[in-house]
C-alpha cells in the first residue's frame, strides 16, 4: 500500500515540517500488522513528495487473529486465509497508518511553521490500489464536492486476457489547494 503527498510551491521541502518527518531521513514505524515506512521520493526547492509505504505481513494477519480458523478446527484453513489482497490494497490499514504516522499533521499543528500549516497549499495525494469495484463515478461524487480535482487510472486484470475485464481497483489522485490537515483527513476516507 502506498500513499504519496506532493507539495508544489516555494520552499517545498517545508512539507517535512508539516508532516513532522525529515526529508533527509527515512523512518520506520512498527504497527500491529506490519511496518510503515516514510521516505521522500523527491525533495527539491519547488516540489517535494513524501511517501508512506505499508509492508503488511499476510501471515501475521492470519495467525492469532481472534475468530480466525486455526487449522485445528473441523473446517481447517481455507486458501483465502493466506492468499488475498489485504496486504496490497489500500484499506483501513492505510487509514490507521496515516493516523499514527501523520497524527500531528492531521491536527494542523506545526510549531516551526504554523502559518504554513494554516495555509492552503498546492497538494496532490496519490493512493494506489484503492478498492472501487467498478464504481468510478462514486469517486467523483465523493471528492469533487470537497474541491478536489479527481483523477484515477484503472487497468485490466490481465493484459493477455482482456475478456476477464477490468480490475476493481484504481490508483486515485486528488489535487487541489487545501490545508495539509484536510488532505490527510481526506486520504483516510
Amino acid at each position: 500500500m502506498l500513499l504519496t503527498i506532493t507539495y508544489q510551491g516555494p520552499n517545498a521541502t517545508d512539507l517535512g515540517f508539516l508532516l513532522h518527518k525529515n526529508p533527509q531521513r527515512p523512518q520506520v514505524f512498527d504497527l500491529s500488522y506490519g511496518k510503515a515506512y516514510v521516505f521522500y521520493t523527491e525533495a527539491e526547492a519547488t516540489r517535494c513528495t513524501a511517501a508512506l509505504l505499508l509492508d503488511i505481513d499476510p501471515l501475521d494477519l492470519v495467525r492469532g487473529k481472534v475468530g480466525s480458523r486455526d487449522g485445528r478446527s473441523p473446517s481447517g484453513r481455507g486458501l483465502f486465509d493466506y492468499v488475498n489482497d489485504r496486504p496490497y490494497v489500500s484499506s483501513s490499514f492505510m487509514s490507521t497508518a496515516i493516523s499514527k504516522v501523520y497524527g500531528t499533521a492531521m491536527t494542523g499543528r506545526c510549531d516551526k511553521r504554523q502559518e504554513l500549516a494554516d495555509s492552503e497549499l498546492d497538494l496532490t495525494a496519490v493512493v494506489t490500489m484503492l478498492p472501487c469495484r467498478g464504481d468510478t463515478a462514486m469517486l467523483e461524487s465523493v471528492f469533487a464536492p470537497l474541491g478536489y480535482t479527481v483523477e484515477f487510472t484503472t487497468s485490466e486484470l490481465d493484459e493477455k486476457h482482456p475478456e476477464w475485464g477490468g480490475s476493481r481497483y484504481v490508483d486515485l489522485t486528488l489535487s487541489g489547494k487545501v490545508r495539509l490537515q484536510d488532505r490527510c483527513a481526506t486520504c483516510m476516507c
